[in-house]
């Protein structure tokens, strides 16, 4: 985060904490100035994806005007999508229908990134009733086509790689300089999908804080890479200090069942505090999530974790000495680009390098813990069994825990294009906690 950034989210949040919590209202569906003022957006997300790659985008929406309750994520078992294809399709037969029930649109506008395009684009043109719903359709970094799918408007956004990919008959922009991920989430892609959906420019790139109010943010528990909702556990939601990630009170400001799909919330959160979110399962490592401030009202959280004992999880060595991270960030780490690309800090010591985040692998989320529990840091050559899933790395790094969390590990990103962001989070047992660091992708 840019350092005046930084101090501007430190002087609201002061100011919004001297005048005390006063609601702001958070625009719905039926507040729209006509039922056609602005149609659904469907998110359709790629492989291990989620709705969390077009979160930052959502939040752009509704810094624009949109109702946050039109803004929704059609998600799936990107592992198992050649046999689940038929499902799928009838879950967004059925959500589109809900949507145009609900806000009287004519239609819904729906985006899809990687392989979310192959999956959107089978069903535009699977029946040319489906493709009526669809006002106009975005493919993220995706499929070709030598049409627009189903006749649809199509908007095809292409990031780094073969400059001749193409949708004959789309509007085709290219934008070289950005990685797979970074196409959905960043404020380029987004001025380019504003422009496409309603036809002028947008207000603002940015995503706009709530001043003196409080947000609302839900969202789901999911199992990671499946998007099966958590159940059988309880979400704990504290808010922390922003200097030490250290709870500010020992009794949790919501704490509520996850059953069904995952689902959480809506819960008022103070839109420029920091909170972590605790999933609590009986006899199992509890799963601490942190965040920086959700700045505006958030629908798109994910809070992604596994089976205690199984995944990737299982994998991660684990002692009363020291602390295991999980670092993710819907835009790519670069550690092989020297000066054009990041930095990543924990307890000062940069992790990052052309071994375990070239550019080519796309990482975008990091373990980092101490392999093997002997108390050393190894950063030669990354851990092969988190190197070889898609997207993921892994790095032997020792971080030490104390008994009581009463200690703190400082993570700073330095991101490529300048500017820094800093999380610090207890620093917890590995052994009876996990810990997952989500930073910023803007």
């Amino acid at each position: 985060m840019h350092t005046s950034r930084r101090r501007l989210l430190s002087l609201m949040a002061a100011a919004a904490l001297a005048v005390g919590l006063s609601v702001a209202p958070v625009p719905r569906a039926a507040d729209a100035a006509a039922p056609q003022a602005y149609r659904p957006v469907i998110f359709v997300h790629g492989s291990a994806g989620s709705a969390s790659q077009f979160e930052s985008q959502a939040r752009r929406l509704t810094s624009n005007g949109y109702p946050i309750d039109i803004i929704e994520a059609h998600e799936y078992d990107s592992p198992n999508i050649a046999t689940i294809l038929p499902q799928v399709y009838a879950g967004l037969d059925a959500r589109i229908s809900r949507l145009l029930a609900a806000t009287g649109a004519d239609r819904v506008d729906l985006l899809a990134h990687s392989l979310g395009t192959f999956v959107m684009q089978g069903y535009l043109t699977s029946s040319p009733t489906r493709a009526a719903r669809v006002a106009h359709y975005v493919n993220l970094d995706g499929r070709t086509a030598t049409s627009p799918p189903g006749d649809v408007p199509t908007l095809a956004i292409w990031g780094e790689g073969d400059p001749a990919r193409t949708i004959v008959g789309a509007t085709n922009v290219h934008l070289p300089d950005e990685s797979h991920t970074q196409t959905v989430s960043s404020p380029e892609s987004f001025g380019e999908i504003f422009r496409f959906l309603r036809g002028r420019a947008p207000h603002t790139t940015r995503i706009v804080p709530q001043i003196l109010g409080t947000a609302r943010v839900s969202g789901r528990a999911v199992l990671f890479p499946s998007n099966v909702g958590v159940t059988d556990a309880i979400l704990e939601v504290y808010p922390v200090s922003h200097l030490t990630g250290g709870r500010l009170s020992s009794r949790p400001a919501h704490r509520v069942p996850l059953t069904g799909d995952g689902s959480f919330g809506p819960f008022p959160v103070l839109a420029t505090a920091r909170y972590e979110f605790a999933i609590v399962r009986s006899g199992a490592p509890t799963h601490h999530f942190y965040f920086q401030p959700f700045l505006r009202s958030d629908s798109f959280v994910r809070l992604a974790t596994s089976v205690p004992g199984e995944g990737l999880g299982a994998l991660v060595d684990t002692s009363d000495r020291h602390t295991a991270l999980t670092i993710q960030r819907q835009k790519e780490w670069w550690g092989d680009q020297g000066d054009a690309g990041d930095n990543l800090w924990i307890n000062g010591r940069d992790v990052l390098n052309p071994a375990n985040t070239p550019r080519a692998k796309r990482t975008i989320a990091i373990f980092a813990f101490d392999d093997g529990s002997d108390g050393v840091t190894d950063l030669t050559a990354p851990l092969p069994e988190f190197f070889s899933q898609t997207f993921i790395t892994g790095m032997d790094v020792f971080i030490p825990a104390t008994p009581a969390h009463l200690g703190v590990v400082r993570v700073t990103v330095g991101q490529r294009g300048g500017g820094y962001d800093v999380v610090n989070v207890p620093n917890w047992r590995s052994s009876a906690h996990r810990i997952t660091v989500n930073v910023d992708d803007f």
